[in-house]
């Protein structure tokens, strides 16, 4: 699914509604999931997956993916599951805590991406999120994000 289309099937509210997933960043030309170069194919309030194709900008002088990548793939994977998880409820998220771990080096090719719960509670939620090489199915890096949800603020 595209960029696009998850906004539209979260149930897009318009340009402007900067609250859950729909909000900017997904599906617009200046979002930081398309800065990086991320594709989300999937996005609910269990599950989140997608794909980064490395190129010669997310590489660090050693010529590996640098290690910021990673920390936003956490971000932007666990952030838009969250955010999916209550906007029912009319709450939005925020991140506070994103924890990284680099497990082995990538020059090229593709990294999956899959962010799941771990807790998901009244006021908070906890993501893990781990990023694979497509190639071999080996882990790469292993994140951790804690949420707040937060309520909106009156109109």
């Amino acid at each position: 699914m595209t960029e696009a289309g998850v906004a539209a099937a979260a149930g897009d509210e318009g340009p402007g509604h900067a609250y859950g997933p729909d909000g900017p960043g997904l599906g617009m030309a200046s979002g930081f999931s398309t800065s990086i170069g991320m594709h989300m194919e999937e996005v609910t309030g269990s599950r989140v997956r997608g794909w980064v194709d490395v190129g010669p900008h997310h590489l660090q002088p050693g010529s590996i993916v640098h290690g910021g990548l990673y920390a936003s793939l956490v971000e932007e994977a666990a952030s838009y599951g969250a955010s999916v998880a209550v906007r029912d409820r009319g709450q939005r998220v925020v991140g506070v805590t994103n924890t990284t771990n680099f497990i082995r080096p990538v020059s090229s090719g593709r990294i999956l991406v899959e962010a799941t719960p771990i807790q998901q509670g009244r006021t908070q939620q906890f993501w893990e999120v781990r990023m694979t090489r497509d190639s071999d199915g080996a882990l790469v890096a292993l994140g951790h994000l804690r949420l707040q949800n937060l309520v909106p603020p009156p109109d």
